[in-house]
């Protein structure tokens, strides 16, 4: 999981997003230098935590991602505060290496594939339209709950009616450098293991 601080752009300010709020009506309710943002129906959106700078030390700038020693500091500012919300986050990995164990036809489509995924704790299923994509490889997964370099949410979704959770990147969606301009994903070879976390 990724929180954000654009002190240049945006003031100092700590944006911890939680649920695209595009399509609701959103409410705002202030603890202190914490501002708790929901839905009406009360589902959190997100929070953002102002005069961060003088809560947290704060080295980075632009994404940052949420390690749980800094889940520990952000619970303790909630408490301060009176903010009782769990802040049960899920801090896997979210970009990891993956191994096609299969890959078929998908029946509603000729430029996709259906491919078997594993990615150490579980095997996916992910609809993939690069015409590289083969069985037997390994390759960068964003798995569900991912942020792309673009801003892009990775959601579980559905291709032409075939499920999909996840995403089989190229290196133009990684932001990679020198990122080739043929269509197709970025193959990894054997000095990577299923399940690793990718990071770039």
């Amino acid at each position: 999981m990724d929180v954000f601080y654009n002190p240049d752009g945006i003031g100092d300010v700590l944006l911890i997003p939680i649920k695209d709020g595009d399509r609701y009506e959103i409410e705002h309710e202030k603890f202190g230098d914490i501002t708790k943002i929901t839905t009406k129906a009360g589902d959190i959106l997100g929070y953002n935590i102002f005069q961060a700078s003088e809560h947290f030390d704060l080295k980075e700038k632009g994404k940052i991602k949420l390690t749980e020693t800094f889940l520990q500091e952000i619970k303790q500012l909630f408490q301060a505060n009176n903010l009782s919300d769990p802040l049960d986050f899920d801090l896997s990995p979210k970009f990891v290496v993956g191994y096609v164990t299969n890959k078929g036809p998908h029946e509603n489509a000729d430029k996709l594939s259906v491919c078997q995924v594993d990615v150490g704790t579980e095997t996916l299923q992910i609809v993939c339209g690069a015409p590289n994509i083969d069985a037997g490889q390994k390759m960068v997964v964003a798995k569900v709950g991912a942020t792309m370099p673009s801003g892009m949410k990775i959601k579980a979704s559905e291709l032409r009616g075939v499920p999909s959770d996840g995403m089989i990147c190229s290196q133009k969606e990684l932001g990679l450098p020198n990122a080739p301009k043929e269509k197709g994903i970025y193959v990894l070879d054997d000095s990577y293991s299923a399940g690793e976390e990718f990071v770039f």
